[in-house]
Order: structure tokens, then C-alpha cells, then sequence
């Protein structure tokens, strides 16, 4: 049982997921992490693996010894503050693998194939004055994966069917029939399509810059439904506005909602705003995971899915 009003609620939360908290616990509400604090002495937060949460709002309120973010991501979780502070965290891996594969799946095929820009030249009437652009096909290709983790794992399963090549690239080579490449500059320039699956750490940031860029070519694709710390945006603008790519699919950006506008300005980019694990049944999932996490530390048991940094 989680205490009433024991919880603060930090950022918004999406309808459906803010619907399923208040099924299950009652919580006070902060929207702007950097603002005030309401009333309570509260022992755990709830929040969004988008909502930066700084240390100081943790130094004013000593109380907290909990946070459950809903989301894979924790990079924005003050870590190393809260391991010297005892506070443990958790994050909701495994049940968001579907929607983001699903995701970087329809991304891959709507690039490649060119299909937002083929249902625009149907409703356009272009047709009527002659063919579509012939496109690219995925069999044949290599798919290379920065990040073999659980998604990253679940998305190369999901690719075999396509008679594509997979390689990838991460910390460790692991037991599996793909082809490992130590660094993420031999991995792109392996691979036709790159996909980013890593987490966000001091370690990739910025690690898709201009020299992985050049290895890629100017025919090689690039995806990222990680995070968009990842990604060198000036290098990336660069090699898209001369061709050195051949295209760029983004679900992720540094400055989010609101994007570089240059890249709104290219042909040759799928953007979509950041909806990897943006389905009803996955948010469902998520929100119930965070919740099931704040009552196992409530009940002093381990956490589900607990943070270690």
C-alpha cells in the first residue's frame, strides 16, 4: 500500500498514463521540476524519463528516498547525487520493446521506400504527370545496431526475416550470431543502415560526429530512436545538406520539441516527435511498472527494476 500524498508527481504525464496513476495511488503534483514545491513531506517521486530532475530539488526536499521514472532512459537522473544520498531509482525496460521496435521498423521502410513523400505525390495529383522516384530496397543490406541491449536485441530479431546482414557494436561482444565490430566508427562503415539503440551516457554523446558520418557514405542511412544526445546535430545537418549521407530518420534531438528547423528544411529526413514507446498498451505498461516499483519500496521489497549506477 503507497501511503496517500507520500508520492510527488513530477512533469506531465500524457492522459492515458495520468489516468492509470490515479486508478492506483493518490499523488500531489509538481509540473515544473524547477519550480515550488508543494506542501508534504514526500519520500518518493514519480516522473517521465524526459523530465530533467536537478539535484537541488532533491537538497530541498531530504525526505525523498525513492524516484520511479517511467520510461528506459534515466540520463536524466541526477545518478551519482542520489547513490550518495541512498536514494534508489527505477526505470521501466523490457515493457517499451515492442512500440520502439515497431517504430524503428516503420522508419527504416518509410525512408528507404520514400513513403510519406509517395502519399504526398499521390494526393498531390504528381502522378497523373509521370512515375514516382524509384527507391531503395532493405533485402541485402547490413544493419548495423549501436547498442546491443534489450531493444537493440529485440530489433535485430525482428530484422532477420528481411534477408538483411546484422552487425553490431557496443561496450562487449555478446553470445549471438551477429558480427561484432569494437567501435561505432568500423560499425558504420560496415553497414548500409545504422540504427541507434544505446543508452545516453558521458560515453555517446556525440558519438554519431563527423568522422562515423564519413565512414557511413553517401549512400549509407542512419536511424536513431535513442536519444538525441547522440548525435553531433551540426555534423549530422552537414552530411545530410551534401549528400555525404544518403538519409536520416529521427525520433529523438537534442532540443526537444523543438528541433533544429534546418532539418525541417531537408528532403531527405523522416522526422517523427519522439514517439517510440508513444502507444496506449505501452504507456499503460510503463506507468503500471512505475507504480508496481513504488509499492514493492513501500512494502521494503527489491525493486522490480531498479537503477545501478
Amino acid at each position: 500500500m503507497i501511503p496517500v500524498n507520500s508520492v510527488l508527481q513530477v512533469g506531465q504525464f500524457p492522459e492515458i498514463m495520468q489516468l492509470e496513476i490515479d486508478q492506483r495511488l493518490i499523488t500531489s503534483k509538481m509540473l515544473d521540476p524547477q519550480g515550488k514545491i508543494p506542501d508534504g513531506s514526500f519520500t518518493a517521486i514519480l516522473t517521465r524519463s524526459n523530465t530533467p530532475l536537478p539535484k537541488e530539488l532533491f537538497e530541498q526536499m531530504p525526505s525523498v528516498k525513492m524516484v520511479a521514472t517511467c520510461g528506459v532512459g534515466y540520463d536524466n537522473l541526477p545518478l551519482d547525487f542520489l547513490s550518495t544520498r541512498g536514494i534508489k531509482a527505477s526505470n521501466t525496460p523490457g515493457v517499451l520493446n515492442d512500440a520502439v521496435c515497431e517504430l524503428a521498423i516503420g522508419m527504416l521502410f518509410g525512408l528507404l521506400r520514400r513513403i510519406p513523400e509517395a502519399q504526398e505525390f499521390v494526393k498531390s495529383t504528381a502522378w497523373s504527370q509521370g512515375p514516382f522516384i524509384i527507391t531503395s530496397t532493405l533485402a541485402g543490406k547490413c544493419v548495423g545496431i549501436a547498442g546491443m541491449g534489450r531493444i537493440g536485441q529485440d530489433l535485430a530479431k525482428r530484422l532477420e526475416p528481411f534477408k538483411v546482414k546484422l552487425a553490431y557494436t557496443g561496450p562487449r561482444k555478446k553470445d549471438l550470431p551477429y558480427e561484432y565490430h569494437s567501435n561505432i566508427q568500423s560499425l558504420a562503415k560496415a553497414c548500409d543502415i545504422l540504427i541507434l539503440a544505446c543508452p545516453a551516457s558521458p560515453e555517446t554523446e556525440k558519438m554519431i560526429d563527423e568522422v562515423v558520418l564519413e565512414a557511413l557514405g553517401p549512400l549509407g542511412y542512419l536511424i536513431n530512436i535513442a536519444r538525441g544526445s547522440i548525435v553531433d546535430e551540426a555534423a549530422l545537418l552537414v552530411a545530410l545538406q551534401q549528400k555525404k549521407i544518403a538519409g536520416a530518420a529521427l525520433d529523438v534531438f537534442e532540443n526537444e520539441p523543438n528541433p533544429n528547423l534546418k532539418f525541417l528544411n531537408l528532403d531527405n529526413v523522416l522526422l517523427t516527435p519522439h514517439i517510440g514507446s508513444a502507444t496506449a498498451e505501452t504507456r499503460q505498461l510503463m506507468t503500471n511498472l512505475a507504480i508496481d516499483n513504488l509499492e514493492a519500496f513501500y512494502n521494503q521489497q527489491p525493486l522490480l527494476t531498479e537503477v545501478i549506477n
